[in-house]
């Protein structure tokens, strides 16, 4: 987070947040260790896998690498 007044950074957390729920697609976990299990699997998928637009249709991992 940034100055109080910024809200830059909450809109980039808030935006995180929105996509990550949407694509889990899960309202509660067994437990807290499969929670960081599925969150993991999901921040793994979208730096690796996940194409994204403003890449140029790459993955940030492939962008990277370029």
């Amino acid at each position: 987070m940034d100055s109080v007044s910024d809200s830059y950074d909450n809109a980039m957390a808030e935006r995180l947040w929105s996509l990550l729920k949407r694509q889990l697609n899960v309202d509660t976990f067994e437990s807290k260790p499969h929670a960081r299990k599925e969150v993991s699997k999901w921040i793994n998928w979208d730096n690796n896998d996940r194409i994204h637009s403003a890449l140029d249709e790459q993955s940030p991992v492939q962008f990277e690498s370029l």
